[in-house]
């Protein structure tokens, strides 16, 4: 028997043994997605103007809104899966949402468990007042009441930026804050968006609106580690929609200020 013919063909036999043996390449979320067509997000409905449940008991606000722009450049049916606080970081973790789109934070402990994916909204502490009353910059509070809650973020904003001679009335709660900007005992309210982004809902007589921002705080979508085809689809998508100016559309929408620069 002639040795190299049948050596040539044993290491041919071992490369076809051995390619059968591969495993094929896992399948990632953003095939799951293209596959079935749908991307289940989690969203918040608690949350206004984020995330709340409308009168006519669907789901609406910003996030919402993102969670349906991602779904429609995707080509897919977005699957909208309420979620708190709590539990919007282990959906992601148990593979019951694709993303989470959820008014959520960027910070190392979250890092160490999840991926994110660039910001797509401003989350901020701000000062809000009635359309005509002219409020630009801090230095316009002067001469004006201001009505803020004791110790909460925006009371320690407001406190590095007014001058020394604004009227500045602390409350106890965001409860009351708000309550005496609406009855009119303050001209002025500094707050956090989601507060305001309520009020403004639940008073539109009011006819409120930003005046300047205090402490800026964007939001990002969650998604799960190893995630990455999703994660850079994902990013091409908010990157186009910031270039097209579709994020500050939303963000003036439930916001009442453009998203402005916000990090990648």
């Amino acid at each position: 028997m002639q040795r190299r013919p049948f050596l040539a063909a044993a290491a041919a036999a071992a490369v076809l043994v051995l390619g059968a043996a591969q495993p094929a390449a896992a399948q990632t979320a953003l095939d799951d997605i293209t596959t079935k067509k749908v991307i289940t997000i989690a969203i918040p409905t608690d949350y206004p103007p984020y995330g709340f449940v409308g009168t006519d008991l669907k789901p609406q606000g910003l996030d919402i809104d993102m969670a349906q722009l991602i779904a429609a450049k995707l080509g897919v049916k977005a699957e909208l899966v309420p979620v708190t606080s709590a539990n919007r970081i282990p959906y992601l973790q148990t593979k019951k949402a694709d993303l989470v789109i959820s008014t959520l934070g960027k910070n190392p402990e979250r890092e160490r468990v999840i991926d994110f994916t660039a910001a797509y909204s401003p989350f901020y502490q701000a000062v809000f007042g009635p359309k005509n009353i002219a409020i630009k910059t801090p230095a316009d509070l002067v001469g004006k009441t201001v009505g803020v809650t004791r110790g909460a973020m925006e009371d320690q904003e407001l406190s590095k930026v007014a001058p020394s001679n604004v009227d500045i009335k602390r409350f106890e709660d965001n409860n009351a804050t708000v309550a005496a900007f609406v009855s009119g005992q303050t001209q002025a309210i500094a707050t956090g968006a989601s507060v305001a982004g309520n009020m403004m809902v639940r008073n539109p007589g009011l006819n409120a609106e930003y005046k300047f921002v205090l402490k800026d705080s964007p939001n990002f979508i969650g998604i799960a580690k190893g995630e990455d085809k999703l994660k850079a689809k994902v990013n091409e998508i908010i990157a186009a929609a910031k270039a097209s100016g579709e994020l500050d559309t939303m963000s003036k929408k439930w916001l009442g200020r453009p998203a402005g620069a916000l990090p990648e």
